[in-house]
């Protein structure tokens, strides 16, 4: 049985309008066990089918509890339910496995496509990396390859940013290959990422390589990493080239700085530790 009289009829009109407008379509959340997660009976009533259950989808989630040594409430074979002509993205690192349905079409790829996947930002991520982006380039009929390369900043304002890259931007909007976003990422900076398609990983990495030396020429030391490097990576690799350590006092922050820091691997042979004194009591007695 489907929920679809639950579902808010604003959501279903944006999921029609969206698929007037593109060939693909990603839902991201909303694939959970509990009566809130209506994504799948979203889709089903977009496409017009029912909710099929999965036999083997739910042994594959009832064997993912079983290896965690849990056992699993019933109201989780909700997510083996798929709507009729679709098809599930396997999810190898959680319980919610994703979707893959066709609207319109003969279903032999002809239709527009909708992508559910979960909310779960490591799962969300995995399945987006591996399986869907692939997926769309093989639909598009794409030969070519689209890498980007993320330049963290710091000490500066997005509007300052955007001034001081503006020939840049200006350059490439006509050029039209590499782009460049601006993206805030409140403590973690501001980033600039740069995109470029090729046509093959190569020639992809060598067109953002190149912008990414234009950028460092004029940014300098607004740059401290790239990509997944943090603020607490480029810290400790900047003490460890001094031959420094680093010892931590913190109050009101109750070990935010510290904690940050130890997630770094090969932090140890930087940082020595941390005290967190947040009593006024233990400020006077333990610091001084």
């Amino acid at each position: 049985m489907t929920t679809w009289r639950w579902i808010d009829r604003t959501v279903l009109i944006a999921i029609h309008d969206m698929l007037q407008h593109t060939d693909a379509l990603i839902i991201c959340g909303g694939l959970g066990p509990t009566q809130d997660d209506l994504t799948r009976d979203a889709i089903a009533e977009v496409m017009g089918v029912e909710l099929i259950h999965d036999d083997a989808l739910a042994e594959g989630i009832a064997a993912m509890f079983k290896v965690r040594l849990r056992d699993m409430p019933q109201n989780n074979l909700r997510q083996a339910d798929i709507p009729a002509g679709g098809a599930a993205i396997p999810n190898p690192i959680g319980t919610a496995p994703g979707l893959r349905c066709e609207v319109g079409g003969n279903g032999n790829g002809s239709g527009k496509v909708i992508y559910a996947v979960p909310g779960v930002p490591y799962e969300m991520k995995k399945m987006i990396t591996e399986q869907v982006l692939p997926d769309v380039l093989a639909r598009s009929g794409a030969t070519s390859v689209i890498t980007s390369r993320s330049l963290k900043t710091w000490g500066t304002s997005e509007s300052a940013l955007a001034e001081m890259v503006a020939h840049r931007l200006d350059a490439l909007e006509t050029q039209g290959n590499p782009t460049i976003a601006f993206l805030a990422r409140g403590i973690e900076g501001l980033v600039v990422r740069v995109t470029a398609k090729g046509t093959d990983a190569n020639d992809a990495e060598a067109i953002v390589a190149a912008e990414e030396s234009e950028l460092r020429s004029i940014l300098g030391n607004l740059v401290f990493g790239v990509d997944d490097e943090t603020m607490e990576y480029a810290v400790l690799d900047r003490l460890r080239g001094r031959g420094w350590t680093l010892g931590v006092a913190e109050s009101l922050t109750g070990g935010l700085i510290s904690s940050r820091i130890v997630n770094v691997p090969g932090a140890s042979d930087v940082f020595k530790g941390a005290i967190v004194s947040y009593a006024t009591e233990v400020k006077r007695d333990v610091l001084d």
